[in-house]
């Protein structure tokens, strides 16, 4: 999986590629963390638009962040997300709690 980054003031925008999976999820989750950290962030955006697979271990990415920056009243949200990670998603019930935006135009605007 390889991971692009983007500071936007506040915001930090993760571009992923790959499969986001039980192989990857561990460097995924410290590269962001450390960029989180270091950057002081408490906006996260992340843009699915390139991850081809994802298995439940990106749903903990996701959750883990979440937590994160909630506990720093932060918040994360998901952008450009494929039907069948969409479905992922779904059947694991992150909507109830992460909003999903169609672009990151839209995300950054309403985050």
């Amino acid at each position: 999986m390889y991971l692009n980054f983007e500071n936007n003031g506040d915001k930090l925008l993760v571009y992923m590629a790959g499969e986001l999976d039980h192989h990857s999820a561990e460097e995924v989750r410290n590269k962001i963390d450390d960029r989180i950290n270091r950057d002081d962030i408490k906006k996260l955006i992340m843009d699915f638009s390139s991850v081809s697979f994802m298995d439940s271990s990106g749903i903990g990415v996701v959750i883990g962040r979440y937590k994160k920056l909630s506990y720093n009243n932060g918040t994360v949200c998901i952008t450009n997300v494929s039907d069948n990670v969409r479905r992922v998603f779904e059947l694991s019930g992150m909507f109830k709690i992460i909003n999903l935006y169609d672009n990151n135009e839209e995300a950054l605007e309403n985050i």
